[in-house]
């Protein structure tokens, strides 16, 4: 008998009237159920949330800290059967499914500290105007309150642990959503929450079909800040729904690896297979686009090809590195660019196969501006070389994109380096590596259609809270 697993809501496990059930991207097997809540029940669920408020924001940070060691404490101890839970549900690797959960506790531990450290302001007057010489002003940081937080397929835990932990360490309450594929590692991930003795209402789950609850847990007044990744099309309808109050969105990219002449093309090969068939390229910071110069394109594909030929296919549980894309929307989605592609004289390295929703790992040369794999977002295992004669011309094909994530740059010459990493209209550049999240201290953005506010802990807690500014007289 399948598990019929519940939403977290003000304390208790709650199940809803009708149910949706999850099934394996792999093996078609039926994995449970999860809630399919209701308008009314999500109602229930924030009116929880926001009379908790008050109680969780007077704590202090090291009282709050407290909670959130235990849950990364937890997440250590069973991250070997979350990661299986994980690695089945959404088709990852096993390996990689718990490394992810380690990876949340370590981020959650991290939020935690950093939020001790957080620290406000005494202000003097004087600048301005001589009256102004009498004042003083004690800035301090507060919650914004109630923090919807909307986790992607491809993390369902991570992504969910680095909005939850910040916006809990500043004093805010949680609504998490995780996704539809992801649901059960999501509600999975509530329960150390749950274990770690968090308040009721503090932490609360909601899971439901998109087309009945969607849009209603963005627009519902009682949320007052919405923390999401996933599509651009879906942020750009939370950006529209959300009005005027704040966002954090972590939406798609299309990042390019530039290869200079003077690059270590065996670096640089190396950087690249693992950037763009990571998880079957299902992530945003996958190596979406290979911008090389002609003189090295040869060398450089036939690198690539090499080590792409070596790549596993399969199982998730036995460690494949490719494996079954999260849906069959997906593959078809991947299958109508690698057409487009190869019906316009694109150049296929590696054979063309697909079994299923398993598209085996796709390599592309002589691939022109004219084919839609050039500009469109795979999140597949397919990767394209488009050739330039020249840096300038690497640097306008990359800012042509609607997206600005990331992009990688593979060159001897740092100098050169830093000088086209300016131009580069994305919000991280790497230098001889690929483009990935990277460490959660440093910031993560995209320009353009890529996003909108700074993640990282330390800049996700301050996205998150708001300063206040007490005012008054000394004399």
């Amino acid at each position: 008998m399948m598990t019929q697993y519940k939403n977290y809501v003000n304390g208790e496990w709650k199940t809803s009237a009708n149910e949706i059930k999850i099934y394996a991207p792999a093996s078609g097997e039926e994995l449970g159920s999860v809630p399919a809540m209701t308008p009314e029940e999500v109602d229930h669920v924030y009116a929880s949330a926001r009379a908790a408020l008050p109680a969780w924001r007077a704590l202090s940070y090291v009282e709050r800290a407290a909670y959130l060691h235990k849950v990364a404490d937890i997440l250590v101890r069973d991250a070997e059967k979350i990661g299986l839970v994980l690695a089945k549900e959404v088709a990852k690797g096993y390996k990689s499914a718990v490394s992810e959960v380690v990876r949340t506790a370590d981020i959650i531990r991290y939020a935690a500290e950093e939020g001790v450290r957080l620290s406000g302001e005494v202000l003097e007057g004087g600048s301005f105007e001589a009256a102004s010489k009498k004042k003083i002003a004690v800035v301090r940081r507060e919650p914004v309150g109630l923090v919807l937080a909307i986790s992607p397929f491809n993390y369902p835990i991570n992504l969910a642990g680095s909005k939850i932990a910040p916006a809990l360490i500043g004093g805010n309450v949680v609504a998490f959503k995780p996704p539809t594929q992801g649901s059960i590692s999501g509600l999975v991930l509530a329960e150390a929450f749950v274990e770690a003795g968090i308040p009721a209402g503090v932490f609360n789950t909601i899971t439901g079909k998109g087309s009945v609850i969607g849009d209603y847990i963005v627009e519902h007044p009682a949320v007052n800040f919405i923390n999401f990744t996933g599509s651009t099309p879906v942020g750009e309808r939370i950006g529209r729904l959300a009005g005027m109050r704040p966002i954090m969105l972590e939406l798609g990219g299309k990042d390019s690896a530039i290869v200079l002449e003077d690059a270590d093309l065996a670096l640089a090969a190396k950087n690249i297979v693992a950037g763009a068939f990571g998880y079957s390229g299902q992530r945003c910071t996958a190596v979406k686009r290979v911008l090389v110069m002609e003189s090295v394109a040869d060398e450089l594909a036939e690198l690539v090809r090499e080590q792409v030929l070596k790549l596993t296919i399969g199982d998730p549980l036995e460690d494949a590195d490719i494996t079954p894309l999260i849906d069959t929307a997906a593959a078809d989605f991947v299958e109508g660019l690698v057409k487009d592609a190869a019906d316009k004289g694109a150049t296929a390295l590696t054979d063309i196969k697909r079994d299923g929703n398993l598209i085996c790992p796709i390599l592309f040369d002589k691939v022109t501006t004219d084919m839609r794999l050039a500009w469109e977002e795979p999140f597949g295992p397919v990767l394209p070389f488009l050739r330039v004669k020249s840096i300038e011309e690497a640097i306008e094909i990359s800012n042509q994109s609607e997206y600005g994530l990331q992009a990688s740059i593979f060159t001897r010459n740092y100098p050169r380096a830093f000088s086209i990493a300016e131009k580069l209209e994305v919000g991280t550049v790497h230098i001889n590596n690929k483009t990935q999240r990277g460490t959660d201290n440093f910031p993560f953005l995209g320009a353009k259609k890529s996003g909108a506010g700074v993640q990282g802990v330390k800049y996700s807690i301050e996205a998150m809270t708001t300063l206040k500014s007490v005012v008054f007289d000394i004399e």
